[in-house]
This record gives C-alpha cells, structure tokens and sequence, in this order.
C-alpha cells in the first residue's frame, strides 16, 4: 500500500512536465510554453513497496484550445539503470529525499501492474488519499487469464502502444477526449479498456478511454 505524503516537491510535477511534455511525439501544443493544471488521476500500489506509480492528468490551457493528457509517472528513489531516456526530472521530496520521476510507460513496475489493473488484479487508488479505492477508474476485459507484463514501448503521434511480443497490444491513449453521458461502448476490434474521469476547465467532469487493448496491434 502506497503511503501519500502531503509535503513539499522542488520542483513540482507540474513544473517537470511543462519541461517535458513539448518533447514528446503526441504533444498537440504550439512553440508556446505549456500552461498546465493538474486536472486528476490515481495511483497504484508497487507490491514491493518501493516505486510510486501515478496515472497523472493534466490540462494545457496555452493554445487556443485546451488539452488535456494522461501522463503515467513512476517515482523511485534512485535512478533506474538504462532509463535515461525515459527520466521526466529529480524533484526533491519533503519527506523521502531525492525522487526520480519516469515516463511510466518505460518503468517495469507500471508495466506489470497496469496489466494486473485492466484483468482485475489490482485496483486503482485514490491520488491524494491512503488506501482508498478509486472507483472513478473502470477496467473492462473480454477473456481469461493474466495479460502479459513484458511490453515494448512506442510512442507516436496517436499516444503510446505497449506491445507483448506474440501477444496483445495496449494503446495508451496521452490525449483525452471526453465521451458522451451513458453507456460506454467498447471500442471496435478490442478485448478491453480503461477509463476514468477528470475535470474539465470550466470545472465539470469528463469521462474518457485512458487505455484500449487489443488482441494483436491494429492497422
């Protein structure tokens, strides 16, 4: 069970993604510097202990449009060998020291306990509160037995792919849309998704896919 401290980080997640985000393939702003809000998300326990894991949700207000995105970040209190490509930024943390914050999507913990949530063996937790459920955040899966963890990570334009080899692919969607009020239906031509809610700028919440599985990867 992960422990959530209320203290202060130098500099902020916020400050580390407005750094990072323009450096990804799917960020949908302009030359302008991002202008980030938190906007929601939860977290997942590590079994061990050791990492945090936080499905983070941010909203760009810079352009004419505001974006929202789903940044999965892994914490970990020293650096994780032959990841350097995938380090967001240290933060100095109140209670726990020095804390390398990872692209989760190249984190081995996220990558196996992301599986475990979509097949139900784990279950999203509150972002700001201990040991408490958040039931905001729904898995849905066609099939049996437990998905694969050995994912190879790809980002593009459209999000991030995390294909098993000979297996399915899980589509991390980075930017999300809104759905409409009521039923939601699954995706054509997938075994599962995950979705969750955030707010929106003008202070009402969204329902949207954070992540679609399939059964091998689409065209």
């Amino acid at each position: 069970m992960a422990v959530i401290h209320h203290t202060t980080l130098k500099p902020t997640k916020l400050e580390l993604l407005t750094s990072w985000l323009p450096s990804r393939p799917w960020y949908r702003g302009g030359p302008a510097e991002p202008e980030l809000a938190k906007a929601g998300g939860f977290r997942l326990d590590d079994p061990e202990g050791e990492v945090g894991i936080e499905f983070i949700v941010v909203t760009d207000t810079s352009g004419d449009r505001s974006t929202t995105y789903l940044v999965p970040l892994t914490y970990r209190g020293a650096p994780l060998d032959g990841a350097e490509h995938a380090l967001v930024g240290t933060m100095e943390h109140g209670v726990l020291g020095r804390r390398w914050a990872y692209d989760g999507c190249h984190d081995p913990v996220l990558l196996a306990q992301l599986p475990a949530l979509i097949d139900g063996r784990a279950q999203a937790q509150d972002q700001n509160l201990t040991d408490v459920p958040d039931r905001d955040v729904v898995a849905t899966r066609t099939g049996e037995g437990p998905l694969p963890a050995d994912f190879t990570t790809t980002d593009d334009q459209e999000g991030t792919r995390l294909t098993a080899p000979h297996g399915p692919t899980l589509r991390l969607h980075r930017v999300l849309e809104p759905t409409p009020d009521g039923p939601f239906p699954s995706p054509q031509g997938s075994t599962g998704h995950l979705t969750g809610t955030w707010q929106s700028p003008d202070g009402s919440r969204a329902r949207g896919l954070f992540a679609v599985l399939y059964p091998d990867l689409p065209a």
